[in-house]
């Protein structure tokens, strides 16, 4: 598979449309039962997250996301976290070939991770968020992560992603300053590229 426009001198580590154009490709060999495509872009190490996007019009909705926040091959992690996100995320039956003319697919490419000073260091729509604390009912350590784009598209303020994160990493308690103060924050930037099925 040759995608257009890949230059030697682009940064491999910064999200392309060509990502998102293999995406496609590999969910639609894997759902025909045909081999999936050979990756015709450069190669890195990266942390990364696949998302899938019902697109109408009204908008989108979600239909899939899964990543690692660990850096692996891009080649390998691109084809696994496609079909893991579109097949996988128990949130979500998985997708059928008869849903890929209603798709979206974002891939996001997540670099530059620094612990911050705590749970309000970060910027709205700048940062990546991960957060480690422990759940002072069930005395477990838990940990969640919202991607860069989350908090603006719901429309959130540093609190309110805070304290949505907190009930994605399972915790159920009531909500207090103290809690917050206790959170580890990790933040992180990222690239994203995205491509519905129609440019495909």
């Amino acid at each position: 598979m040759v995608y257009p426009g890949i230059e030697e001198s682009v940064d491999p580590s910064i999200a392309q449309k060509w990502h998102c154009l293999y995406s496609f490709a590999v969910l639609q060999s894997h759902l025909t039962g045909n081999p999936s495509p050979e990756p015709d872009f450069p190669d890195c190490r990266c942390a990364l997250f696949v998302t899938w996007n019902t697109m109408s019009s009204g908008g989108h909705r979600l239909r899939g996301c899964i990543g690692t926040l660990e850096p692996k091959q891009l080649h390998a992690a691109l084809h696994d976290y496609t079909l893991n996100s579109a097949l996988r995320d128990h949130r979500f039956s998985p997708i059928k070939l008869k849903e890929l003319p209603s798709l979206q697919c974002k891939v996001s490419l997540l670099s530059r991770f620094e612990k911050a000073a705590g749970w309000q260091d970060w910027a709205v729509g700048t940062h990546g968020i991960i957060i480690h604390f422990t759940d002072p009912e069930a005395r477990v350590r838990r940990t969640a992560t919202f991607l860069p784009d989350v908090a603006p598209e719901q429309g959130w303020d540093r609190q309110a992603a805070i304290d949505a994160l907190v009930r994605k990493a399972g915790y159920s308690g009531p909500m207090t300053p103290q809690l917050r103060d206790s959170i580890s924050l990790e933040r992180y930037q990222s690239t994203i590229a995205s491509v519905t099925y129609e440019e495909f």
